[in-house]
């Protein structure tokens, strides 16, 4: 695309160095480091910034001019990045065909448009909308039922009676409605196994990574809510509620009943223990343990986890405890010594 076409369909004004024109190609986008000639980078954290002068992009999404380089001024230059790719690369998506080996029960019912692969099985009384994308070894249970625009990577399993609407995106190895981890110790305490009788329901707009589970509930529902992303490795175990907008890091764990309202952020290896609430807009570090519930806005780090700029110096003082300990050795050794 020429600079100008592409400053265009993002809806950015562009800044010129002295002598360039707007016309010239760029072939893609790259990072700070990586950009080449012929090629947008963008700058969306001021401390980054220093980077620019070594540079070889051609242009720059930015949020004001930069000297010696085209600029497209962006008020959100990581967003505009983002939609700057999707013009210079699209998944491929499978033709909209059924392929033989696919096993479909009779009463499915499956929406216009739909690619399904090779291997594929669709259990009785699914419901499917239009434009999925089934991919190989996927398999979705008796009695789900899915809205329009869904995808599933291979060996995604959604299962039985669960409820997902539109534009989901399942990436590979993605359980929807396994079973929540309940058992009743008997008498002889051997367990035994509580039946899991709810369903999972994942809302509009939600994409799961790779190897995450969402078990379904012991009774009632396990829900995510419209716009959250959950990444790689996640457990969300039985009854939890994930708020609308979520981003939920890889390697988290969400024991049952936990809730989290809308827009909270848990960042990689967070911990929560359950029959909690995390509420709205709160940010929990990464590596944090959380063992009751979080005040709205919180911003908390640690475990047990705690308000995270109390906790930066809580970490720096743990640093010099040794240092620390030796000093009050000697002032103990030299108040005693005074005393005799």
């Amino acid at each position: 695309m020429k600079m100008n076409e592409l400053a265009a369909a993002l809806g950015c004004s562009i800044v010129l160095p002295p002598g360039q024109t707007a016309d010239i190609d760029i072939a893609g986008v790259q990072g700070l480091e990586h950009a080449g000639p012929g090629y947008l980078t963008f700058l969306s954290n001021p401390k980054y910034a220093p980077k620019l002068r070594q540079t070889q992009a051609s242009a720059v999404l930015s949020t004001k001019p930069v000297e010696g380089i085209a600029t497209l001024i962006s008020a959100n230059p990581y967003h505009d990045y983002a939609r700057a790719l999707e013009f210079y690369y699209q998944p491929p998506r499978p033709a909209s065909v059924i392929h033989p080996t696919a096993a479909i029960a009779p009463t499915a019912k499956i929406g216009e448009n739909a690619s399904i692969g090779a291997f594929v099985s669709i259990g009785d009384n699914v419901v499917i909308g239009r434009n999925a994308v089934l991919h190989p070894h996927t398999v979705i249970y008796p009695g789900a039922v899915i809205g329009d625009d869904f995808t599933a990577h291979s060996h995604s399993v959604v299962r039985e009676f669960c409820r997902i609407g539109n534009r989901v995106l399942l990436q590979n190895n993605v359980v929807v409605g396994g079973d929540g981890f309940g058992f009743a110790k008997r008498a002889d305490n051997t367990h035994h196994k509580i039946v899991q009788s709810g369903v999972t329901v994942i809302e509009d707009d939600v994409e799961i990574q790779s190897l995450t589970s969402v078990d379904r509930a012991s009774m009632g529902e396990t829900r995510v809510k419209r716009g959250a992303k959950l990444d790689s490795l996640v457990q969300i175990g039985h009854n939890c509620v994930v708020g609308e907008d979520n981003i939920i890091c890889a390697q988290t764990g969400l024991a049952g009943s936990s809730v989290l309202e809308k827009d909270v952020l848990l960042a990689g290896q967070v911990g929560v223990s359950g029959h909690l609430t995390i509420h709205e807009g709160a940010t929990i570090y990464a590596q944090s343990g959380i063992g009751g519930d979080v005040p709205a806005k919180a911003r908390l780090s640690g475990s047990p986890a705690f308000e995270a700029s109390d906790w930066l110096r809580a970490i720096t003082a743990f640093q010099k405890l040794p240092e620390i300990l030796r000093d009050v050795r000697e002032l103990k050794k030299a108040a005693q010594k005074d005393h005799a």
